[in-house]
Order: C-alpha cells, then structure tokens, then sequence
C-alpha cells in the first residue's frame, strides 16, 4: 500500500506539472492579437480604432517583436485636433510602434540609461533619415521618457503603467501624450496606381503578367486595387508547366481562370494564417462558386482548390491596400477541371504458406512490414504533425509511459 501512495503522488505530481507547462507554452507560443488586447480598456478605444482603420493592428498582430505605446482617448482627441487625413495619420500612429520588445523591468534597464529604438514609421521606409527612431530615456526616480529623434531630442512624453506584456513578444505600455515628429506629421497622400503586371513581371511572375495584360480580366483586377486586393500569381515556371492545357480553353474559361487568382479583398499573411476556410474569388459570381480553401500549416500558407494544392512562396508587394503573393502551382477550379480520382493502390500478392526462413534484406525493409524504419518514420512524422498543430499527442504520450514505469514499479 505504502508503493501504491507513493507512485499515486508521483504520477500525479508529474500529470499536473505536464499540463502547467503545456499550458505556459500555449499561452507564450500563440498569436497576439492588439485589437482584443486594447478592447479590454474603454480608455483606449479611440487609439484602438484607428490602429484598425489605418491597418496597423494587421502589422502589428503579424510581428513577434514589438512594443505599442497607447495614449488614452483625451490623448487621442489632441491628435485628431489636427485633422491629419488618414495616411497622415498612420505615420503618426506608426511612430507608436516599436521594432523591439521592452516591457516594464527592461525600461529601467537600458545601458547608459538612454536607447534609440526604431519605429514602424521607419522601417516601412516612409521616414527620411533616422527620422523614425524613437529617444527613450529613463530619467532618474523611476521616469522613462519617450520623444521622436528628429523632434530636437525633446521628451514630452512620459510611462505611465504597462497595460499588456507577453515577455519578448509584446507589451502593450500607456505613455502620458501622442509622440509628435515633423516628418510623419507632413502632408501625406494616398499610395500612387499600383502596376500590377509591371511588378509581376519584375518579380518572377513575367509568364502569368502577359496572360493576364491582354486578357478581359485585367480591369477587374484593376478595378479592386483601391477598395482592397489579394493577388496569388503562379510562378514562371508553374505557368510554364501549365501553358498546353491553357490554350485549349475558350476564352472565357481563361477569363474565368485569371479572375480565380484574385480576392477582392486585401488579406495579410497572417489574416490567411488564421483564415482556414473557403475563399471566394473575383471569378465568383451567383451559382458559379469558383472559390478555394485557405489552409495553415505553421508559417507556411496552402491554397487548396481540391483539384490542385499551391504553396505560397513569396511577396511581391504589400501595400495596403493590394498585395501579391507568389505560388508554386496554378490554381485549377473545380468549375473548369475535373477532379483526378483518387488512387487505390493494388494490394500486395499474399505469398504461399512456406516454411519460415530469416527474412532477406529487401524483406525486412518493406513497406509492409510494421517494424519497418519506412513504416516507423511515417508513423513519426504523422506524430510530428499533430503535435505541431496541437502538442496534446505529445503529452498524452509522456503521461501513457509514465504510468507505465509506475505499474512497473509496483510489479516490483
């Protein structure tokens, strides 16, 4: 009975630190999301909408790195005091965000006591010079103030408490006034016309640009571009591949097939990440679905037309409100190609009943055979799989052996 105690405790003990840790690691390893963060104070709801309207949020929820200063509405009503048009605006509010992390502890532990620490204003390439660098600076008796570096070194705004902190993920921190700077408070204007077969052309995508110039489709594409636009272009070597079988279309099928690369709508990598579902498509119109499923698999993003799988593989442009992504396989419709039948393979041939004999080397390295390293990798990689996607099979596993060697112990 005392063994019986003992291994009780043990393989509890054990259990219940296994699901705490797996836990941690879940709640540390998952995507953050701003808009839900700030959501959860009414106080920031001014400065959590135009993080939204100005597509920030989407920048900042696809980075694994970052530091958000928020101000708070009467903050916020200073700013919009000034009537910034909305690109305006976004270099403002760009200025906000850190290319780095620093939670609480770690703003009272900067070298030298000062740092210079670049913003999204800068690394999107809109700022002129180190003009996007934020100054912070931890004053003595626990102050840390914060000011743009091309606004005469001046800190005017100061920490006030952090709101939000995943450690060297994100942290969400309140700072006292908006950050100001000259040069992303200058009069901005839209994006210019985005060419889309001028970029695609230049970024490997030349084969698919001179099917989709001269085709109907083109205006639809163009017609999207500022209300929002996702553009998948197969690479030149998948248009290659796929030349034959698409001059035998009619041309409206072509036109069809072009239009079914495009989403009129404007979709991040990581809004597709968490996507998973069906998409429809510039070519979806009433009963004619012509749509496709978006799937995930950690970084990597698939498009799935149940006729063909595609990969993508590249970025050509992200500008919002258009983006072009690269993929390695054209996207066939169901509407326009018929699904291959699936494959059964044939079964083995059973041998004659023979005396048994010590099996060959080609033998023992068959598929068929359930001790295969084959047959074992394959059972591992599909293990590997579904613990990537949700670590439970993992634990499970661990718990089963660790009940195992308690029961061997007890047998003792």
């Amino acid at each position: 009975m005392e063994k019986l105690a003992v291994a009780s405790t043990i393989v509890v003990c054990l259990i219940l630190s296994l699901l705490f840790s797996n836990a941690n690691a879940a709640k540390n390893g998952g995507s953050h999301n701003i808009t839900r963060i700030l959501a959860k104070n009414p106080d920031f709801s001014t400065f959590n909408h135009y993080l939204s309207a100005t597509h920030l949020a989407d920048e900042i929820n696809r980075r694994r790195t970052i530091t958000v200063l928020t101000v708070d509405n009467a903050g916020m009503s200073d700013l919009l005091s000034k009537h910034f048009n909305i690109y305006t605006l976004k270099n403002v509010l760009s200025l906000h965000v850190l290319a780095d992390y620093f939670g609480a502890k770690k703003l009272h532990q900067i070298s030298n006591r000062t740092t210079l620490v670049s913003s999204l204003f800068q690394a999107t390439g809109a700022a002129s010079g180190t003009a996007g660098y934020i100054n912070i600076t931890d004053i003595r008796g626990g102050i840390v103030g914060f000011g743009a570096e091309d606004n005469d070194g001046s800190l005017h705004s100061f920490y006030i408490k952090s709101v939000f902190e995943i450690p060297y993920v994100i942290s969400v921190l309140q700072i006292s006034h908006p950050l100001s700077s000259p040069d992303a408070e200058a009069p901005t204007s839209g994006p210019g016309l985005v060419n889309l077969t001028v970029i695609m052309a230049k970024q490997g995508c030349k084969g698919f640009a001179d099917l989709l110039r001269p085709s109907k489709a083109l205006p639809a594409f163009e017609h999207n571009v500022d209300g929002g636009l996702t553009v998948f272009c197969p690479t030149d070597d998948a248009v290659t591949s796929f030349l034959p079988k698409y001059k035998n279309l009619t041309d409206s099928e072509k036109e069809s097939l072009l239009l079914y690369h495009g989403v009129p709508e404007y979709e991040t990598l990581q809004m597709l990440r968490s996507h998973n579902g069906r998409m429809n498509t510039l070519a979806t119109e009433g009963a004619n679905k012509f749509d496709f499923s978006v799937k995930s698999k950690g970084e990597d993003v698939m498009l799935n037309t149940k006729i063909v799988t595609s990969n993508i593989v590249g970025t050509l442009i992200d500008q919002d409100p258009v983006v072009v992504y690269k993929i390695d396989e054209f996207l066939l419709p169901r509407e326009l190609f018929k699904e291959a039948p699936a494959m059964v393979p044939a079964e083995s041939p059973k041998p004659a009943k023979k005396k048994k004999k010590a099996a060959s080397p080609e033998e023992a390295h068959s598929p068929d055979s359930a001790d295969s390293p084959d047959s074992f990798s394959d059972n591992q990689k599909a293990a590997d799989d579904d613990n990537g996607s949700t670590g439970s099979n993992n634990g499970f596993g661990f718990i089963t052996l660790l009940v195992t060697v308690v029961m061997g112990f007890l047998l003792l």
